[in-house]
């Protein structure tokens, strides 16, 4: 419910219902309404409105494509920003993206390619301009581990590459849909407690897999189990290679503390930026110049160097497999989606300005069609200040693909093993399940529920253990202005049936609290029950409310505003 400021008291409760009900509208016009929520976004229709042919031409280019709209104000200082950021992550972009291809049991290259055509892509149609465009880890070990149970890369290379590049598409054609039709709040489902249980448990089955490459075994288990994995490295100790261990636990203490200096120091984040393409730089020139000494150490070899033609003609659509490439469609389809938004709406928050989240999912969608996120944070430390950092790192990728594959020879795979691990440990969100245990034990319950499905059965069980306001707010603004009437002054939530809360919701109330802050308007909490109380106590989010914030019912609410003739919002 939305009151409008207003000097005079209202005489009862029920005539404010009454004065804010929305007018009433015909069948057909209902159905119009509809319609546009399902096919279009709000703001178009807010920004086109009283603009002639030629103008709403222009602004719909800029909306569809958003590098349009910060085009033509660009500075060769923000590029000399751009630039510094985009190599910087490209320095990085580079031996995850071998290092995640690996993980998903698939050429080296094809991580490359991954770093290449779909960072150009979301520059053009993506709204954040700090996101670091790549492959994913969670979805490639997710892609990897689902393939690999049902077809052997070693055995049928050509069907698993097939089924890969299928269940690409299938993730592509589901994200961009979700943004077409507007469904975004799907991904909703997926619960706080949830995701940190399920990329936890992730990491910890990613990071153990690695000890096939930090040790030089050559016989290992293709499951991702804990057991399966712990009985295989000790099942074939004959195969540990001395030099292996050596080599690979030092780098993987190199990039552990430069990982430790950046976190500790932000300033200096292009230490842990640069470690990785240091480390592969010094173990390939370590490997080839003690070649001959280091014969038991595998290295990644003979990479053919430049582009490739597109591989739209090893797309799969027939078989028993079809079912398949699209199930790892759909859920790594939603990883990248979780992570890539949540990442996104982060930067948003700390730079002040707001992304599109349905404009978001037909951007990574697209990007998946035609070729995908972890970066996102060395590219915002590194300075980005618009997406074009992802040009430059795009173009470093091909000038690395056009020119310096042959380099990668003798690199070893360890190396990348190593990367993997420092990567994905920071995925391993300890505070985060401390402070579900602290804060609510049922939500702890289903985070360590996810995280043992992870460790213990499988990732695809173990994945599978804002409040819609902004909207009405800025429909009763448009509202208001037409009928030229008092503006808004307070969003007021009724909590009378709400009787539990869990941390997803709680940071649900926090965000949209910070959201209307910046429009200028109230949130208020009517009618908390005893346990949804003690939830917002414990988290804290309880103090921001405490002053002019909770009410016992929406009458005294209404009341205490609409008798204010004036008032100030209150930051954290």
């Amino acid at each position: 419910m939305t009151i409008s400021r207003d000097s005079s008291p209202p005489h009862s409760p029920l005539e404010v219902h009454q004065v804010c009900l929305p007018p009433e509208a015909t069948t057909f016009h209902k159905l119009k309404h509809r319609l546009r929520e399902i096919f279009f976004p709000d703001d178009p229709f807010y920004i086109f409105k009283n603009q002639n042919f030629r103008t709403k031409l222009v602004l719909g280019f800029q909306y569809f494509f958003p590098i349009l709209q910060w085009a033509p104000s660009y500075t060769l200082r923000l590029f000399t920003s751009d630039i510094i950021s985009g190599l910087t992550i490209a320095s990085l972009a580079i031996p995850q993206g071998i290092s995640y291809a690996k993980l998903a049991h698939l050429p080296p290259i094809i991580g490359l390619y991954s770093s290449f055509v779909p960072p150009l892509i979301y520059s053009v149609l993506g709204s954040s301009r700090h996101m670091g465009i790549g492959p994913v880890s969670i979805a490639s070990l997710v892609m990897g581990t689902m393939l690999n149970e049902e077809v052997s890369f070693d055995k049928d290379r050509d069907l698993y590459l097939q089924l890969a590049f299928t269940s690409t598409l299938f993730a592509g054609l589901f994200q961009a849909s979700l943004g077409l039709f507007r469904l975004g709040f799907i991904i909703d489902f997926l619960s706080k407690a949830t995701l940190i249980g399920f990329m936890a448990g992730a990491a910890v089955v990613v990071a153990l897999q690695q000890l096939k490459g930090l040790l030089g075994i050559t016989h290992f288990t293709g499951k991702m189990q804990i057991i399966p994995v712990m009985e295989s490295v000790f099942n074939q100790k004959k195969e540990w290679s001395s030099e292996t261990v050596v080599i690979g636990s030092s780098f993987l203490i190199l990039l552990l503390a430069a990982r430790q200096i950046s976190l500790k120091k932000p300033k200096l984040f292009w230490v842990s930026a640069a470690a990785p393409l240091v480390s592969v730089i010094l173990s390939t020139l370590l490997v080839f110049l003690l070649k001959s000494r280091f014969r038991h150490v595998t290295t990644i070899g003979h990479l053919p160097k430049g582009v490739n033609p597109p591989s739209i003609n090893k797309l799969h659509f027939h078989g028993s497999h079809l079912s398949l490439a699209i199930k790892i469609g759909l859920i790594t389809g939603v990883l990248s989606l979780t992570e890539g938004i949540a990442v996104g709406r982060t930067f948003a928050s700390m730079e002040d300005y707001q992304i599109d989240g349905n404009k978001e999912m037909l951007a990574i969608g697209l990007m998946n069609i035609v070729g995908s996120f972890s970066r996102s944070a060395v590219n915002y430390n590194a300075g980005a200040k618009t997406i074009v950092s992802n040009i430059v790192m795009a173009a470093m990728v091909l000038v690395t693909l056009l020119f310096l594959l042959p380099l990668f020879y003798y690199t070893p795979n360890l190396i990348l093993a190593a990367i993997i691990v420092t990567a994905v440990i920071g995925l391993i969100d300890y505070r985060g399940a401390f402070h579900l245990w602290k804060l609510d034990k049922l939500d702890f319950l289903v985070f360590l529920c996810s995280f043992v499905g992870v460790l213990f059965f499988s990732v695809q069980l173990g994945l599978g253990i804002a409040v819609k306001v902004l909207r009405w707010v800025r429909e009763e603004e448009e509202r208001i202005q037409e009928k030229d009437e008092s503006a808004l002054k307070c969003v007021i939530l009724d909590m009378t049936a709400v009787t539990a809360i869990d941390t997803s919701g709680i940071d649900a109330i926090f965000e949209l609290r910070k959201r209307l802050e910046r429009r200028s308007l109230h949130l208020v909490l009517v009618n908390l029950g005893g346990t949804v109380m003690e939830k917002l106590h414990r988290s804290k989010l309880l103090d921001l409310f405490r002053s002019n914030g909770l009410y016992l019912t929406v009458g005294e609410a209404v009341a205490d505003f609409s008798s204010s003739s004036s008032w100030n919002v209150q930051g954290p």
